[in-house]
């Protein structure tokens, strides 16, 4: 899924944006805005990894904003061709003329798609754990959370962002952590283990992610004893 956010100072023109995104299959727009100041209040609030984003704004360009968006695919707008050049120099995934096309559009998401893809295909790192299901190889990229099991506490529930879950058989926390990629998955409470890249939102008492097949957010507590090493990882 491209979770989008887009940006354009001109109110008709992010409107008319907005209705061809709803024209598409699989994106998903988080939010609209015409001010890149108060995105940027946002920013670190939302859940995205695409960003259509108007060159030409106040306060800040969409030149400077996407030196902010490290990891983000950027598709850069604008009625002037002359920034072309300075736009592909930033990593563009694409770059579009306005006024925007239905069909130009597809196309742009497309090569965003391909370029997601490759990011997490490079990003990978796999684990083999025995599972109920017998030896099952895993990308960590996928997982959401880990909890202890309620039949049997020596056992690990592994749940995936897409809703799916395996049962982890007879190891630790820390014999999970110590096989996943150090610093991208912590320990929140004495039950659960959580991925920071599928966190949706953290305070010092709760820690909420999105799992497919969980219609709101799933909240965990942030214990005590675990806030200050989770605040340091998801911080850094």
């Amino acid at each position: 899924m491209i979770k989008c956010v887009l940006l354009d100072d001109e109110l008709p023109m992010l409107g008319y944006l907005q209705a061809l995104c709803r024209e598409l299959e699989g994106i998903e727009v988080i939010k609209s805005y015409n001010n890149p100041l108060k995105f940027l209040d946002d920013v670190d609030k939302l859940d995205f990894n695409t960003c259509v984003l108007d060159i030409n704004m106040p306060g800040i360009n969409g030149l400077e904003l996407a030196n902010r968006l490290e990891g983000k695919a950027i598709i850069f707008s604008t009625a002037y061709k002359e920034y072309a050049a300075e736009a592909f120099d930033l990593d563009a995934v694409d770059y579009l003329r306005k006024p925007y096309q239905l069909e130009r559009l597809e196309k742009a998401f497309g090569k965003v798609q391909a370029w997601l893809s490759n990011k997490n295909q490079v990003n990978a790192i796999y684990v083999e754990l025995n599972t109920n299901l017998g030896k099952s190889r895993m990308n960590t990229n996928d997982i959401a959370y880990i909890a202890v099991a309620e039949n049997d506490r020596r056992d690990k529930e592994i749940w995936f962002k897409d809703g799916q879950s395996f049962l982890a058989k007879n190891i630790t926390f820390d014999d999970i952590l110590e096989r996943f990629p150090e610093g991208q998955f912590c320990k929140i409470n004495r039950k659960t283990v959580i991925a920071l890249h599928a966190v949706s939102y953290y305070t010092t008492q709760w820690v909420s992610c999105e799992i497919a097949s969980s219609k709101n957010p799933i909240q965990f507590k942030l214990s005590e004893q675990y806030r200050e090493h989770f605040m340091s990882l998801f911080l850094s």
